[in-house]
């Protein structure tokens, strides 16, 4: 995230004349800036504008609605489904409301809903974070997903 971040601020004068000419040109020139960050990761990091006004707002580029996919053919968590809803509760608070979800053919998910502020989509190869990142519980779930589920240590 810092880095993703870093490298937005870095390029805000090009995204702003991007953004001027073309919506559609921002939105392509701060993609290829996530899959740049997210190649040093080993991961496909992508940004997502599902208000479609929200394009013109520079200043929330890599703060909200991002995707992190890590292996998209994983079916099954490595560790439990009920562990990675559980620290969803106890990371990100009373906030949290986790359920079951995308659970079929054989494959896991949770929905994490975050009152007022939206969704966390769980995957075993991916998360979804569709809520602004600016509170330091959701960004610690989001480490805590990285380092227990999606690149533990111990594998």
């Amino acid at each position: 995230m810092d880095d993703l971040q870093l490298n937005i601020k870095h390029n805000h004068d090009a995204l702003a004349v991007a953004l001027k000419r073309s919506p559609n040109i921002a939105y392509h020139k701060v993609n290829e800036l996530a899959q740049f960050v997210g190649s040093h990761y080993r991961v496909d990091l992508q940004l997502h504008f599902p208000i479609p006004g929200k394009i013109s707002d520079l200043d929330s580029y890599g703060t909200e609605n991002i995707s992190l996919v890590v292996d998209k053919f994983r079916r099954v968590f490595p560790v439990p489904r009920e562990t990675v809803k559980q620290k969803a509760v106890e990371l990100i608070g009373n906030d949290a409301k986790p359920k079951d979800a995308y659970t079929y053919e054989g494959k896991e998910g949770a929905k994490v809903i975050i009152m007022p502020k939206g969704s966390i989509e769980v995957l075993p190869g991916s998360i979804h974070f569709w809520c602004k990142i600016d509170d330091r519980r959701i960004r610690s779930y989001g480490d805590w997903m990285i380092e227990n589920v999606y690149f533990p240590k111990n594998s």
